[in-house]
C-alpha cells in the first residue's frame, strides 16, 4: 500500500460548546483550528450524541451508541444497548482502515469500555482509559501496549493537553518507517473539568470574563451573525435552564448583574481557565498541523475537528469544586489565584455552558441543540472545494465511519472474529467536501430519556420529564417557538418514527433502575 490514500487524522474536543471557536463566534484565541475553516469546511449542523461515551461510541463504531452497547456510560447496565462497553456487534475505526493496511494510533481519551484500545484495533494508545482526571498527574495517563517506549516528563513539566500531543507526534513519526498511511485518533480531554491550565494561559484570559456570561452572549451572536453561521434576524434565547436530579434542584441561570463581586470574580476565573485550555489545545493542535506540513502530508490528509457533546452544565450556575459532593467553594481574594493549579478541581457551572452553546438551547446531556450540535471543520486540500465555505446540511458522528470507508476503498465487514456485524447507519461525507447536493435524512436521538428526532426542517425535542416540543428550524435554530400544537398529525408522526428507531438501535428495553 502507498501514501496516496489519504492519511486521516480525527481531533475530537471534550466539552467543547457549539460557539468556543473563533471560527465560530468566539472571542478565545484558536488560530490554528480557525486556519483549519478558512481552508476546509465548516459543518452548522453536524450532531453527535449528548455525552462522552454514546458519542465516542458512535463517532467510533458508525452505528448509533445503544447499537455499540454505550447508550448511557461505562457502567455495565445488564441491557443490550447499555452494556457499557462496545459489543462484539461493530467494529471499531481502527479495526476498520487496520484490515486495510492502515496505521491506527490513538493519543488522548479513550472511555468506551472495559476492552481497551489495543482490543479494538489500535495499535497504539498513550493517554486515558477512563472519563476524566487531574490534567496535572502524569500517573493516571498510560501507555500501550505495555512496554511500548513513553515520554518521562520531570516535576512540574507535565500537562496532560501537551503530553497527548508530543505522543500524537511520536506515532505520526513513527508511521514514515513505512509507505503505508496512518489514522491518527487525537482524543484531547480538554476542556473537560477539572478546570486547569498552566498560569501564562490563563493570564491571557484573566480580564476577559469580567463582563459576564450575558455580555458575552451577545458578543458570540453577533460574531457568528457576521460569519454567516447563522441567519441575520436570530434571536438570542433567554438564559436556559438547569436541573440537578440528584439534588432535586432546578432553575433558570441568573443575570450576571444579580451576582455580588466576589462571585462574579469567582465565576470570572472559571471561564478564564475554561478559555485557557481551549486556547492550550489549539496551539497544541498547531503543532500536529506543522509536523505535517514539514513532512509535505498536509494536502493529502484528511482533518476532522469535532466535540463530542455540548459544554458541561453539571449541575448549576456556580460549578462545583469536588466532583464526589458537586459542592461549591466560593473563591475570594487571594485563594484565586491557585485556581485552576494541581491542587485545584473545578467547573464553570451551567451559565458559563449557557455561553459557550451560544445561539443554542441547553447543553451537554440534552437533545435540544446545544446538548447535540458540535462546530465540525473538515480540512483536506486535495479534495475539500471551496474552501472556506460553510455546509448547512445535518450530519451526525455515525457518518464518520462512512466517510472513512468511502474515501479509503477499506471494506466494512459483515463478520469480524466471528461476530455478524451491525450495517453502518450513517452517510459518506464526500458529496458535502464536493459541493453536491444535500438529501433528506432522518436522525435521531437519545441520552437519559432525554430525546430528539430531526427530519428536514423539523426537530423534536424533549426534556425527560416534559412533553415532546417541535421546531421549525429552518426559521428557529435555536428551538424558542414551539409549534407543537399546531402541528399535531405532524407531532404525532414524528414520534411514531422515534419510538421505532428506539426499537430498532436497542433503545429499548431500558435498564432497571
Amino acid at each position: 500500500m502507498t501514501k496516496n490514500k489519504p492519511n486521516i487524522v480525527l481531533i475530537l474536543a471534550d466539552d467543547l460548546g457549539y460557539s468556543d471557536l473563533g471560527c465560530f463566534g468566539s472571542e478565545i484565541d484558536t488560530p490554528y483550528i480557525d486556519g483549519l475553516a478558512s481552508d476546509g469546511l465548516r459543518f452548522t449542523q453536524f450532531y453527535n450524541s449528548a455525552r462522552c461515551c454514546p458519542s465516542r461510541a458512535s463517532l467510533l463504531t458508525g452505528v448509533y451508541p445503544h447499537q455499540a452497547g454505550m447508550g448511557e456510560m461505562d457502567q455495565d447496565r445488564e441491557t443490550p444497548g447499555y452494556r457499557g462497553y462496545l459489543k462484539d456487534q461493530c467494529v471499531t475505526l481502527a479495526q476498520v482502515l487496520g484490515s486495510g493496511g492502515y496505521h491506527t494510533y490513538l493519543s488522548g481519551k479513550w472511555h468506551v469500555g472495559k476492552q481497551g484500545p489495543i482490543k479494538k484495533g489500535f495499535d497504539e494508545f498513550y493517554g486515558l482509559l477512563g472519563g476524566f482526571t487531574s490534567f496535572w498527574n502524569q500517573k493516571d495517563y498510560s501507555r500501550l501496549p505495555e512496554g511500548r517506549p513513553q515520554r518521562d516528563y520531570q516535576d512540574g513539566e507535565f500537562y496532560a493537553t501537551d503530553a497527548i500531543t508530543d505522543h500524537a507526534i511520536d506515532f505520526i513519526e513513527d508511521s514514515r518507517k513505512d509507505n503505508n498511511p496512518y489514522f491518527l485518533y487525537l482524543s484531547y480531554n480538554a476542556p473537560h473539568f477539572p478546570l486547569q491550565a498552566p498560569q501564562e494561559d490563563i493570564t491571557k484570559y484573566e480580564d476577559v470574563y469580567e463582563k459576564g456570561w450575558d455580555e458575552v452572549r451577545k458578543e458570540r451572536l453577533n460574531r457568528l451573525k457576521e460569519l454567516n453561521l447563522v441567519d441575520e434576524n436570530l434571536q438570542l434565547p433567554p438564559r436556559a435552564e438547569y436541573w440537578d436530579r440528584d439534588r432535586d434542584i432546578h432553575g433558570v441561570n441568573p443575570p450576571w448583574d444579580s451576582l455580588d463581586k466576589d462571585r462574579q470574580k469567582d465565576l470570572s476565573k472559571r471561564m478564564a481557565i475554561y478559555a485557557a485550555m481551549v486556547d492550550r489545545m489549539d496551539k497544541n493542535i498547531g503543532r500536529v498541523i506543522e509536523n505535517l506540513k514539514e513532512n509535505n502530508e498536509l494536502d493529502n490528509t484528511l482533518i476532522l475537528f469535532c466535540s463530542d457533546n455540548g459544554a458541561c452544565g453539571e449541575w448549576d450556575p456556580y460549578g462545583f469544586d469536588n466532583w464526589i459532593t458537586t459542592s461549591n467553594f466560593l473563591h475570594r481574594k487571594e485563594d484565586l489565584n491557585k485556581m485552576g493549579g494541581p491542587a485545584s478541581y473545578h467547573s464553570y457551572g451551567s451559565a458559563w455552558a449557557n455561553a459557550s452553546c451560544t445561539p443554542l438551547q441547553l447543553y451537554k446531556h440534552y437533545s435540544h441543540e446545544g446538548g447535540i450540535c458540535t462546530p465540525l471543520i473538515a480540512h483536506w486540500p486535495e479534495i475539500v472545494e471551496q474552501q472556506g465555505s460553510i455546509d448547512h446540511r445535518p450530519g451526525h458522528f455515525i457518518d464518520v465511519m462512512a466517510t472513512f470507508v468511502d474515501i479509503t476503498g477499506v471494506e466494512y465487514p459483515n463478520n469480524y472474529d466471528g461476530h455478524e456485524i451491525k450495517p453502518m447507519e450513517g452517510k459518506s461525507m464526500m458529496p458535502a467536501f464536493q459541493g453536491r447536493e444535500k438529501k433528506e435524512r432522518t436522525l435521531c436521538f437519545e441520552h437519559e430519556q432525554h430525546c430528539g428526532l430531526r427530519k428536514g426542517k423539523w426537530k423534536l425535542s424533549k426534556v425527560k420529564e416534559k412533553d415532546w416540543e417541535l421546531y421549525n428550524l429552518k426559521n428557529d435554530r435555536n428551538e424558542m417557538v414551539n409549534v407543537a400544537d399546531k402541528h399535531p398529525e405532524l407531532v404525532k408522526g414524528l414520534i411514531s418514527e422515534w419510538n421505532e428507531w428506539a426499537e430498532r438501535t436497542e433503545v429499548l428495553p431500558r435498564p432497571i433502575p
